[in-house]
């Protein structure tokens, strides 16, 4: 039986089996997760529903000497949502310290209801329940030792990466880590379209520096540019659903990162 079946079947009979199993390993992580320096990391952004992505990220990089950051959105949009996440989910389980999935705005329904949400709608009240359970378990954010900050959206105005732990869904923060766009000027706040807080150069630069980071790693804009603010603002989609190619990105966690140049980005 495939493993999309074996894990529909857990849902359909058994969901607080996964919720606990899941919840087990969430619960050890901290809302931002702290790579080693050693060895690689894969940046995979949204996949939407796109099982086959999720599957071909795994099949090439689930090996030494990486670690595969998946930077949230896994579900909508695309037509295998429950596959997708089902799928993630079970490999997260049987590798913790080797896969890494950030939460996305589509992860959050449960707290921002959004349109459309077909994956959301598809659900029984119980599912809707327990994957939300779930997702509010993901963390927000991974960084690295050699100075990536990875994320969904845009970047918290914390006093340190440190007070993610302490941050509440729903609030200014959580919203901007997973809603927020950014645009390629030099202002700060640019206020909101579509219910999307808009940021520019300015509030990059000042968090980028107070948090002492080089490149920042984000998906959820798919039609924003690959490179902003002197290329430390790398933005990657992995998933057919808006584009034909899927972007992925590696760093390498032993060699000095100063812009997004220094990660290698691959189509898969």
């Amino acid at each position: 039986m495939e493993l999309g079946n074996i894990l529909r079947e857990m849902i359909d009979i058994n969901p607080e089996q996964i919720v606990e199993k899941a919840i087990e390993i969430l619960e050890r992580e901290s809302r931002l997760i702290r790579l080693p320096s050693e060895g690689k990391v894969v940046f995979v952004g949204d996949t939407h529903g796109d099982w086959d992505a999720s599957q071909e990220v795994i099949r090439r990089y689930l090996k030494k000497p990486y670690r595969v950051v998946f930077l949230g959105d896994y579900v909508d949009r695309g037509s295998y949502s429950k596959e997708n996440i089902q799928y993630l989910l079970q490999l997260k389980l049987e590798h913790p310290e080797e896969i890494f999935l950030l939460a996305g705005n589509h992860e959050g329904f449960m707290v921002k209801e959004f349109y459309p949400s077909n994956f959301w709608k598809s659900l029984s009240l119980e599912e809707r329940e327990t994957f939300g359970w779930i997702f509010s378990k993901l963390p927000l954010a991974a960084t690295t030792p050699n100075g990536i900050l990875a994320l969904h959206g845009v970047l918290p105005d914390l006093q340190s990466l440190d007070d993610l732990d302490q941050m509440k869904l729903g609030d200014e923060n959580w919203d901007r880590m997973v809603w927020g766009d950014f645009t390629e000027n030099e202002m700060d706040y640019l206020g909101e379209l579509w219910g999307r807080p808009q940021f520019g150069g300015q509030y990059f630069n000042r968090l980028m520096e107070r948090y002492q980071k080089q490149v920042l790693v984000r998906s959820h804009q798919p039609h924003a540019p690959l490179m902003m603010f002197q290329n430390r603002c790398l933005t990657i989609f992995t998933s057919h659903v808006y584009l034909p190619i899927r972007t992925i990105a590696i760093a390498d966690l032993e060699k000095e990162i100063r812009n997004g140049e220094d990660l290698v980005l691959e189509r898969i």
